[in-house]
C-alpha cells in the first residue's frame, strides 16, 4: 500500500533527503521487470543497506536508520510495517548528482509519482537540446512534472531565471517542490494544473514527459490515453504551440506505438501541425521499450513501443 497522499508534512521528507545526501547515497531505478528480478533472488528478501531500503524497496528492520529518523519517518507515514519488519512508502534515485524522492515499488497507487528509465532518456534529451539552443532560456516549464527531474535537469544546465514545474498530482508537486530545493533551484514555483489550465503565460522553453501506454487502471502516472497511449502526447503537443515565447520550444519525450510498421504517434503530429508555422523535428531514440505490453489485449496489434523525441521551434526573435 503506498502512503505518499496522506503525508502530514514535509519534515520527514526532508529529512529523509537530507540523510540520504549526507551518506553518498547513490541508485538507478531500473525498470520494473530488472526490479522483480533482481528482489527475487535469494538474499534480497530484507535490506542490508540503504539502498537496498530506500531504491529497491526491500523489507528492513528499525536499526538500519538513526532512531529519531526512524521514528520521525514511522509518524510522517513515509514508512510502514509489514510482515519482514518495515517498508518505505518513497524510493530516492539519482540522476546527474541530484537526488530525487519518488514512490516506491511497485508503483501501484493511482497519485504514484513516477520515475524511471525513461527519465533518464528524458533527461539526456534535454541536455542535447540545450546544447544546440541559441540563447539561454528566461521562462521555463516543466509540464507534467512528476519528480520534477526534468525541470531540475533544465535549470542545472541552462540559467533560467523562471521554473515552473506543474503536475495534476498533489503528492507529485510536493516531491518535485523538495527535489528542486534539494538540488539548489530555489527559483521554481509549483502549479496544480491539468496541462496549461491553472498555468499563466509564455515559455522559452516548455519541456514534458508524458505518460504514454494504455493502463487499464488508468493511473495517472502511467495512462496517456486513446487507443494506445498517445493522446495526452498529441494534446501536450497541440496546447504547447501556443503558449511558446517568440523563438520557444517544446521538447517532448514520450513513446509511439508503431503498428504494421507506422508511427502512429508521428501521423498523429504530422496533423495536429499541418497548416503552421512551427519548425519541428522527430526522432526515435530507443526503437523498444515496454515490450511486455505487446502481450496486453491493448496492443495485440502493435509491433513494438518506440521511445521518442519530438522539438518544435515557435519562429521569431527572442524578447531578450
Amino acid at each position: 500500500m503506498q502512503h505518499v497522499r496522506n503525508l502530514k508534512s514535509d519534515t520527514g521528507l526532508w529529512e529523509l533527503i537530507s540523510f540520504l545526501k549526507e551518506t553518498k547515497y547513490i541508485f538507478v531505478t531500473p525498470t520494473p521487470a530488472t526490479h522483480s528480478r533482481n528482489n527475487a533472488r535469494a538474499g534480497n528478501e530484507q535490506a542490508r543497506s540503504l539502498t537496498d531500503a530506500f531504491g529497491w524497496s526491500r523489507p528492513f528492520l528499525p536499526a538500519l536508520l538513526p532512531r529519531a529518523l526512524f521514528t520521525l519517518l514511522r509518524d510522517s507515514a513515509l514508512i510502514f510495517e509489514c510482515e519482514a519488519g518495515w517498508k518505505s512508502s518513497v524510493r530516492a534515485s539519482t540522476l546527474d548528482g541530484n537526488l530525487f524522492l519518488h514512490s516506491a515499488f511497485p508503483t501501484v497507487s493511482p497519485d504514484a509519482v513516477f520515475f524511471g528509465p525513461d527519465t533518464y532518456r528524458f533527461a539526456r534529451a534535454i541536455k542535447n537540446n540545450l546544447l544546440t539552443e541559441p540563447r539561454q532560456p528566461g521562462r521555463a516549464l516543466d509540464l507534467g512534472c512528476g519528480s520534477g527531474a526534468g525541470g531540475v535537469i533544465l535549470a542545472r544546465n541552462s540559467r533560467c531565471r523562471e521554473l515552473v514545474l506543474s503536475d495534476i498530482n498533489h503528492a507529485a508537486l510536493q516531491m518535485a517542490r523538495l527535489n528542486a530545493q534539494a538540488a539548489g533551484v530555489l527559483h521554481a514555483t509549483t502549479v496544480h494544473s491539468d496541462l496549461f489550465a491553472n498555468v499563466d503565460g509564455e515559455f522559452d522553453i516548455i519541456v514534458a514527459n508524458p505518460p504514454y501506454l494504455n493502463d487499464p487502471l488508468q493511473r495517472a502516472y502511467r495512462h496517456g490515453g486513446g487507443e494506445l497511449g498517445s493522446a495526452l502526447s498529441v494534446r501536450i503537443a497541440g496546447a504547447a504551440k501556443d503558449r511558446l515565447s517568440p523563438g520557444g520550444t517544446l521538447l517532448l519525450y514520450t513513446g509511439s506505438p508503431i503498428v504494421g510498421g507506422v508511427d502512429r504517434l508521428l501521423q498523429a503530429i504530422e496533423e495536429e501541425f499541418a497548416g503552421g508555422d512551427l519548425q519541428w523535428f522527430y526522432e526515435e531514440i530507443d526503437p523498444d521499450v515496454f515490450g511486455e505490453e505487446l502481450e496486453t489485449a491493448a496492443y495485440s496489434q502493435v509491433d513494438r513501443i518506440a521511445a521518442v523525441v519530438l522539438t518544435a521551434r515557435k519562429p521569431g526573435a527572442p524578447a531578450c
